[in-house]
């Protein structure tokens, strides 16, 4: 059961239900925002900073969903690692997440995607451990804008997937997403949700 109350779509700020079309929005895809409505000028701030990576990526769609899922799983973010986007149904099916339990023996996954996944890893579970040599092997693959990139995607990805996992909203997700908090999930051999 979620930790604070969930606040009905009708009794958000406005600007909040247009920023994120809230009103047409299913209750998976309101998701997280039915808690950050308590404090609206945040959340406000919080979606827009999300609102801007998305709008703005330029990294492929496929490795973005790939580093989203595996920092899911280390947070251990469940609603995270239910969701699938269907911006990346293209690119993206259930076997590639399967990729995820082990990305460095995958062979599935271009060397690009295992060495975002390689740094993904650390920012999640070990940031201080993000040495010159790991900045280098990423530039292999990326210039610095996309490293960039990457690391705002890492950013959002780690403190807002953290903050959903504290707030332990899986009522609505599927069972194998339901565990009891503090036990393991992972977002392969689940029964994935679709969102827009």
């Amino acid at each position: 059961m979620s930790r604070i109350s969930k606040i009905p779509v009708e009794q958000w700020d406005p600007e909040l239900v247009a920023m994120t079309q809230g009103d047409t929005a299913s209750v998976i895809e309101q998701g997280i925002t039915r808690m950050l409505a308590h404090c609206p000028e945040m959340a406000k701030g919080a979606i827009g900073f999300g609102a801007a990576i998305a709008m703005n990526r330029t990294l492929p769609e496929r490795l973005v969903e790939l580093v989203r899922l595996r920092v899911a799983f280390h947070n251990q973010c469940r609603s995270c690692m239910a969701i699938r986007y269907s911006s990346a149904a293209a690119e993206f099916d259930e076997n590639l997440v399967c990729s995820l339990e082990k990305p460095q023996e995958a062979n599935d996954l271009t060397e690009a995607e295992r060495a975002a996944l390689e740094f993904a890893d650390l920012f999640a579970t070990d940031h201080l451990a993000i040495t010159d040599q790991r900045f280098a092997t990423l530039r292999e693959h990326f210039n610095e804008a996309q490293t960039m990139e990457l690391l705002l995607h890492l950013a959002l990805y780690v403190g807002m997937g953290r903050l959903a996992a504290t707030l332990d909203m899986t009522e609505e997700l599927p069972a194998s997403f339901q565990a009891a908090f503090g036990e393991q999930v992972t977002p392969w051999g689940g029964e994935p949700l679709a969102v827009r």
